[in-house]
């Protein structure tokens, strides 16, 4: 787990630079800029301030304004407030920001579930223009008993959609819960809600509010200074450390002594060591959020991690340059914020390497009877076994470093949600280069694809095998059969084919596919699975599955993205892949303009 901590605040009469340096030397690692009346800055300010951030590694969040709600209802006003929201989101993504916090609303005599109609409504029509931007709308939990926006009801939104995610705000849950968050109990409540209410990736990390305030019977009245309220620090960082939680707190407190005393308290209270711990990694990378582990009877166990997790030998060497099982461990936990979206509710098969990249590998469908008690399994009929198999799940960081413990290099999840499995929600074009063919032909055939699916009204994303191909992921919301899937890819595959049929194939025969790219639409099938975004392939280097923008398929190739270099990328440009897992299309207008037939 690691704390980044910050504050909420404008430049005054110093300049950017002089702003960001003196934050830095005081040991803060994140900022929010409350554009809460206003918008003050332009995008070519927003940019250049987001550059400025990151270069100093100061997290960005935006505040947006406190008329920007969700639950408006008068016609004349909720086009002005989604369009606040929206602009506010804009600016974010010139920031560099990942979380745009937004107050839901108020009642205005409204029931809850008038109140969550409307703000659903209003999400339905921000998601199309915001979806694609690369961060998330945090709401946050409100402080006064006539608004909207408990955490209860932050989760049935954030349920719905992706790009949603719960802040909370300390100072308000103490209010509306009439000054209950007063101890570690208290607040241990609230971090195991959030668990049971959300997905693991959805609190990576946990973005919250800080200060003391006086409230009421009707929730609160006012910031007060540091010291003059009945909520402390401390037990928000204690509850963070043993849950795990990757904590982003803004002290909102209004004077600059309450800030540092926060600060204080909360380094005091994080400075939490564990006695001949040692890292988990090699240290031959320089990996976010460094996990340490300590010796055990049976191996080692991992230091504040939610869930307990042996890990053995994790200084085996288990890729070709030196790369170790730790490594392999180091780099799931780290990259797990950003893979986990992608997993939520997937049924997942196991490529295990017990002997690392150059030894022997089978996949695992059945989950091991000596998997954790903790990690929930998804059983799905198989007719060739009569019954069903139980599948792993990844629904958190510990269970992905437990996949990498069991030497499973790459993960492969199903195409299909545990919850629709016979629906995938996402059509794949697996472009595979045969013997003697070159990288420049499989950028030639995914652009012809993009020509395709441009023509017929669906958006698409690349991302690189990892290895030596190209995989385009087509959106989907979860409404179409398999056999319908295939059918379509298998259709635009083969009009690639006439195109092109001295570069691309279709060809079973595997050595009539020389020297050409081979489009594999029966990827398409259920229980037919594909190494997912970000997961790391069994090769020199350890190279890993990385999105890219279409304009870069020209531009960059596969061994370019590895466990130590992809920090930088994901630092720079965010996930690419982060609006695949929204769905929000149907094949429905593209079959009908390719003349198949209809095909639930």
């Amino acid at each position: 787990m690691s704390i980044s901590f910050g504050i909420s605040a404008l430049p005054g009469d110093e300049d950017d630079i002089e702003f960001l340096d003196g934050l830095v030397g005081r040991g803060h690692r994140a900022l929010e800029l409350p554009f809460t009346k206003a918008f003050p800055w332009k995008e070519d300010r927003c940019a250049s301030f987001g550059r400025l951030a990151a270069d100093r590694g100061i997290a960005l969040s935006v505040h947006a304004p406190y008329f920007a709600m969700l639950t408006i209802d008068d016609a004349d006003r909720y086009a002005k407030t989604r369009a606040a929201v929206e602009h506010t989101m804009k600016l974010g993504r010139r920031l560099g920001a990942n979380v745009i916090v937004v107050h839901p609303g108020h009642d205005r005599d409204r029931s809850s579930d008038q109140l969550l109609d409307t703000a659903l409504e209003a999400l339905a029509a921000l998601e199309p223009k915001v979806r694609d931007l690369g961060l998330s709308l945090g709401l946050e939990t409100t402080g006064t008993n006539n608004a909207f926006g408990t955490l209860g009801d932050i989760a049935l939104m954030a349920a719905e959609f992706p790009w949603v995610r719960p802040v909370v705000d300390w100072a308000h849950v103490h209010a509306t819960t009439d000054g209950r968050l007063t101890d570690l109990d208290a607040v241990r409540s609230v971090y195991q809600f959030l668990f049971d209410q959300f997905p693991a990736w959805k609190l990576a990390p946990l973005h919250s509010h800080y200060s003391h305030n006086a409230f009421g019977p009707g929730g609160e009245i006012k910031h007060i200074p540091y010291g003059e309220g009945s909520n402390p620090v401390e037990p928000v960082v204690e509850a963070a450390t043993e849950y795990d939680v990757d904590l982003r707190l803004i002290s909102e407190s209004r004077d600059d002594a309450s800030h540092v005393a926060v600060w204080k308290d909360v380094r005091k209270t994080a400075d939490i060591t564990v006695d001949n711990a040692r890292p988990l990694a090699s240290g031959r990378i320089e990996f976010p959020d460094p996990i340490d582990i300590v010796t055990s009877t049976d191996g080692f166990r991992a230091t504040r991690l939610r869930r307990p997790l042996r890990i053995t030998n994790p200084d085996k060497p288990f890729f070709p340059d030196g790369y170790t099982k730790g490594d392999l461990i180091q780099y799931y936990a780290s990259i797990a914020p950003v893979l986990l979206p992608h997993l939520s509710d997937r049924a997942i098969v196991m490529a295990r390497f017990p002997d690392g990249a150059d030894g022997e590998f089978f996949y695992e469908k059945q989950a091991p009877s000596h998997k954790p008690d903790w990690m929930p399994v998804a059983p799905i009929h198989s007719e060739v076994r009569g019954g069903a198999i139980e599948f792993c799940t990844a629904p958190d960081k510990p269970s992905l470093m437990w996949f990498a413990t069991m030497g499973c290099i790459e993960i492969h999840p199903w195409l299909s949600r545990t919850g629709t499995i016979d629906r995938p929600d996402f059509a794949i074009f697996d472009l595979d280069p045969a013997e003697g063919s070159r990288w420049e032909q499989v950028v030639d055939a995914a652009l012809h694809i993009k020509v395709a699916l441009d023509s017929l009204g669906l958006r698409a994303y690349p991302k690189t095998s990892g290895a030596t191909g190209l995989h385009i992921y087509v959106p989907l919301d979860p409404v179409h059969s398999y056999g319908r899937v295939r059918r379509f890819v298998e259709t635009v595959g083969r009009l690639i084919v006439a195109a092109d049929p001295a570069n691309v194939t279709m060809e079973w025969d595997i050595p009539a596919r020389a020297g050409k790219v081979f489009i594999d639409h029966n990827q398409n099938v259920g229980g037919k699975t594909i190494a997912s975004v970000y997961a790391v392939r069994p090769l020199p280097g350890a190279p890993v599955s990385t999105p890219l923008a279409w304009k870069e398929v020209e531009e960059l190739t596969p061994d370019q993205f590895t466990i130590a270099t992809i920090w930088t990328r994901l630092n720079k440009v965010g996930d690419r892949f982060a609006p695949v897992p929204a769905g929000g299309q149907t094949l429905d207008d593209a079959d009908r303009a390719l003349g198949l037939d209809d095909m639930k």
